[in-house]
């Protein structure tokens, strides 16, 4: 199974104010609470881009969706505490799609993911990561529901405001970082897919991520949503963008799709890195090469330019066709053992997150 988004895969496809104080206890030592100006800098007040100092933790905004993005962020909270996921809202299958067709919210599934990955590893961060990653199983209406998206759609539904929703989760389960929707609205992903020579046009993240064909490009619907204030924000404050790993159509690319968003990415004084898949996605990318996913990513957004792109050592056939590409985008490769070591396609959070800190230190 590789990094996919929780819609994308055949598994899902068939299925303003503060607000009152909560009944259940917030730890104060590991609550979430969401910080600005000097704060926000690890208390140095320095520029965002600037090369990060031993004393001073990377601000790191992380994009992406799903398995992949779960995967990330499990590395990059031991990494850093000033750490920001933007997470796809274009899911359009199981628990997420029944939400957000019959109350009209953004799908939480992704954001409801995010959240876990950033629970500590203490007894309470493990007991709420795995609350809100729980489902139902019954014969009933409930079947399929995961309680994280639930509860995130009722905070939506008290407070009138995603964000301040998610905060508030993320205070419950004393997340190591910030999670937020890369869009106010919910999104819709149209993919242009060949099979057999002819184009066709395919729409919804599970259908996407589902077609036989090859997916050749996305655009969204509605084409120019209103990004998140708050992720612009963070995009330009970062010290570091991560891109991936993760479903690369469904939800890496569709960040570059949201105009104030891509604005945001391309204008950023961040270093931007790019993390690549261990294998290919059925459907999504088959038989792609590593270097195939970098011509993609430039195909989608040809004036971005990255500075890093980590891959595993053991997925790389041809480490020069791989550099050429990753020089095309601006940037160098670093190559490094980032697998799990029983041969799964999944990285490791602790090799990730070994990597991943030399990197932000210029050690690699």
């Amino acid at each position: 199974m590789t990094d996919d988004s929780e819609g994308s895969g055949a598994a899902n496809a068939s299925e303003a104010s503060e607000g009152p104080v909560p009944a259940y206890p917030l730890r104060p030592s590991t609550a979430h609470v969401p910080v600005s100006g000097a704060q926000a800098d690890g208390g140095t007040g320095s520029a965002a881009g600037a090369p990060r100092s031993a004393d001073r933790a990377p601000r790191v905004v992380a994009l992406g969706g799903g398995h992949g993005l779960h995967a990330s962020l499990s590395a990059l909270r031991s990494v850093t505490d000033a750490l920001t996921a933007v997470v796809t809202v274009a899911d359009d299958g199981g628990s997420s799609g029944r939400l957000r067709r019959e109350l009209g919210v953004l799908p939480p599934g992704d954001l409801r993911m995010a959240l876990a990955a950033l629970c500590g590893d203490d007894e309470w961060g493990v007991t709420w990561s795995e609350v809100v990653q729980h489902r139902f199983r019954s014969e009933g209406d409930l079947h399929g529901h995961a309680v994280g998206n639930l509860l995130i759609v009722a905070l939506w539904e008290l407070l009138g405001d995603p964000v301040q929703g998610l905060d508030w989760v993320g205070r419950l389960l004393g997340a190591r970082g910030r999670v937020l929707p890369m869009a106010s609205v919910p999104l819709d992903i149209v993919a242009e897919v060949e099979l057999d020579g002819v184009i066709s046009t395919v729409c919804g993240q599970v259908a996407c991520a589902l077609t036989p064909g090859r997916v050749q490009a996305i655009s969204l619907v509605p084409e120019d949503p209103p990004a998140c204030p708050e992720a612009v924000e963070a995009i330009l404050r970062a010290d570091w963008v991560v891109f991936g790993p993760g479903s690369w159509f469904t939800s890496v690319l569709p960040h570059l799709k949201v105009p104030e968003l891509a604005r945001a990415l391309h204008e950023t004084r961040a270093r931007r890195l790019v993390t690549l898949n261990l294998a290919p996605q059925a459907g999504e990318t088959d038989d792609f090469s590593p270097q195939q996913h970098l011509e993609v990513l430039r195909q989608h957004a040809p004036d971005l330019a990255v500075d890093i792109v980590l891959a595993d050592t053991g997925v790389v056939d041809d480490p020069g066709a791989l550099d050429k590409a990753a020089a095309a985008l601006g940037g160098r490769l670093v190559m490094a053992d980032v697998a799990a070591s029983d041969g799964s396609p999944r990285h490791d959070p602790r090799r990730l997150a070994s990597v991943l800190d030399e990197i932000f230190l210029q050690k690699r």
